[in-house]
């Protein structure tokens, strides 16, 4: 072994074999990873298999595995989610409410397989002359510098001791978080989730738990809105207030998995396989065509998996990328954005030798990374109510997947996220949208709580396109504007601002206009230019207020989003309404995009 290395990383999970995968891809520098295991990947099977646009595109183009994807792994057919139709048995395919997005994406995703992905990233970063692994390391000790000297790193191997210095230390150890607790920068999240996670042998097809016969199945109704691509190729969710279930197809087996809030749902009635699958088949009946029969090939658990860190990165030299630092909730299958984020900025400052510069790029770069986490929060800490109602839950994805398309892979993929001159306006827009995110998720979530009091009165499923949401549409065509400057960039979002807060819009007036029972505020021009999203309060006495005295001129700006959406849930509008029917209605929309959603929070901590 050598004396000095220019990176060190320490743990050799999907963050760590990223991280050097980019770096050796990218730069000139030498890379030595540890990791305590004997056996990478091990032969357990890791969890966290969903990607989104921002994680497929890293991984497929920026580390440059897109064969590898694509002959190892499923490629993804969105995210999907179902709900148990009222009146209706619920025990077969057809008769779930659907939400989805037809089309596929412009940017593919993909089910990753974990144990198969990181087997071929140390297998590639092998090849490489400048990189160098060792497994079964033990007593790791790490003394950081903080004069701008090297780092020493010290650990135990075949009952030697070796003592090495570093420029640069990434603690990928994942939940271990060896720097992080070491340096006591740990912190608690409000989020308090659980989940219990296993794999079955062979495919769990949820289109084939039906009660019709293969030809009826081919020519069923509903096929006229979902189309003839593989369900089971979508990350399938089935939601319930405050928990949902996952199914994940994988080569030979198949990722299930309860994620649940825990102040909603008590740990001990889930907290193994076994009575994960009868609380799912007693809440989904569908699911007991299948489940019960199924052999467990391996199962794990996360009793409170969130968590926060004061930092991530710093100008002396030490970076936590991936679980070593921070996680949320895998909802909207976020981990990967965050290691392919925090891997780019990490790769960035690796590259950066003058300090003062450095010193300026790790202040933006952690400032950047933290409010990435952040506005994951708020979705998630005062949101889970709103999964058990398909009205609610789509206008909040709707809304989030629209800011995520928008704040996040647009920005990614023309790489500007490393350069000063787009950063600061970035998060000066980014900020905007914190206060009104935080406003619109709790008026969501008490809609949510009003609207349990008057159940739906339809008794066929709604199916629902998400891209029949304009803004939404308008967003995911920024997947097509590539090679934009920094300044091209931030001209851009400034353009797509009123494209987001006119989804926030729409939400507050469809909301009011349940809630009044006046279907005629939908296109009132007054309410639509003069409604404080960022001040929304669900009182029901005030929204009244708020519109008595309105003017009655029209603005048909909502008029198309209102037949799409207002007329499949129509419990307290009138008939009257464009699309609008007592028993529900199918709709689609030929649209292409696909994804996943990410919310905002308010930025501002104290430093």
């Amino acid at each position: 072994m050598k004396s000095h290395y220019d990176v060190v990383i320490l743990g050799a999970g999907l963050a760590g074999l990223s991280l050097a995968r980019q770096l050796l891809l990218s730069t000139q520098k030498d890379v030595l990873l540890l990791e305590k295991r004997t056996a990478v990947p091990p032969s357990r099977q890791k969890v966290g298999e969903a990607t989104v646009q921002l994680s497929g595109y890293y991984f497929s183009k920026t580390l440059d595995l897109e064969e590898h994807l694509l002959s190892e792994h499923f490629m993804k057919y969105n995210l999907r989610f179902f709900w148990k139709t009222p009146g209706l048995e619920n025990d077969a395919y057809e008769d779930y409410s659907q939400s989805y997005i037809r089309n596929l994406s412009n940017i593919a995703t993909y089910q990753l397989d974990r144990n198969k992905l990181e087997g071929e990233l140390l297998r590639l970063n092998r090849e490489n002359e400048r990189f160098e692994f060792h497994s079964g390391v033990s007593d790791l000790d790490v003394a950081l510098s903080v004069n701008g000297s090297s780092h020493k790193v010290s650990f135990g191997q075949g009952g030697q001791r070796i003592d090495l210095q570093a420029t640069w230390v990434v603690d990928t150890t994942g939940r271990a978080k060896f720097l992080a607790r070491r340096l006591g920068i740990t912190k608690s999240s409000p989020l308090r989730h659980g989940a219990t996670f296993f794999w079955v042998d062979g495919l769990v097809n949820v289109e084939k738990l039906t009660a019709l016969s293969h030809p009826e199945s081919l020519t069923h109704k509903n096929r006229t809105a979902l189309g003839h691509l593989p369900v089971f190729l979508s990350t399938n969710h089935f939601m319930g207030e405050g928990y949902w279930f996952w199914v994940i197809p994988l080569h030979g087996k198949t990722s299930l998995g309860l994620v649940y809030d825990s102040a909603r749902l008590p740990e001990d009635e889930v907290s193994s396989p076994e009575k994960v699958i009868e609380r799912v088949c007693r809440d989904f009946p569908l699911l007991a065509r299948d489940l019960r029969k199924r052999q467990i090939v391996d199962q794990g658990l996360y009793r409170n998996f969130s968590y926060d860190c004061q930092q991530t990165i710093s100008a002396n030299r030490w970076a936590l990328s991936g679980e070593a630092g921070r996680f949320t909730d895998p909802l909207y299958s976020p981990g990967g954005d965050l290691i392919a984020l925090h891997n780019t900025l990490i790769t960035d400052a690796i590259l950066t030798d003058d300090q003062e510069a450095l010193e300026v790029k790790t202040r933006l770069h952690e400032l950047l990374v933290w409010a990435f986490y952040e506005s994951y929060v708020p979705g998630y800490a005062v949101g889970y109510d709103t999964l058990g109602d398909q009205e609610c839950f789509g206008m909040k994805y709707g809304w989030e997947l629209t800011v995520y398309f928008t704040f996040y892979v647009f920005p990614f993929i023309n790489q500007v996220f490393t350069h000063k001159e787009f950063v600061i306006p970035f998060l000066e827009l980014f900020a905007r949208l914190g206060t009104l995110n935080h406003k619109l998720q709790a008026f969501l979530a008490d809609y949510y709580q009003w609207k349990k009091n008057r159940p739906a009165t339809f008794h066929t499923p709604v199916y629902f396109d998400f891209t029949s949401f304009e803004p939404l549409k308008k967003a995911e065509e920024l997947f097509y504007q590539v090679g934009l400057s920094p300044a091209e960039c931030i001209r851009k979002l400034k353009q797509q601002i009123a494209n987001v807060e006119k989804f926030a819009r729409f939400i507050a007036v469809h909301i009011y206009s349940v809630v009044l029972n006046d279907a005629s505020l939908l296109t009132n021009k007054q309410l639509a230019e003069t409604l404080k999203i960022e001040n929304l309060q669900f009182d029901e006495e005030i929204m009244r207020r708020e519109c008595s005295c309105l003017a009655e001129e029209k603005e048909p700006k909502f008029a198309k989003m209102a037949a799409s959406f207002n007329g499949l849930f129509p419990p307290n509008l009138p008939d009257a309404l464009p699309g609008a029917t007592k028993d529900g209605i199918q709709q689609f929309n030929l649209r292409e995009t696909a994804g996943p959603i990410h919310g905002l929070s308010e930025p501002g901590r104290d430093g």
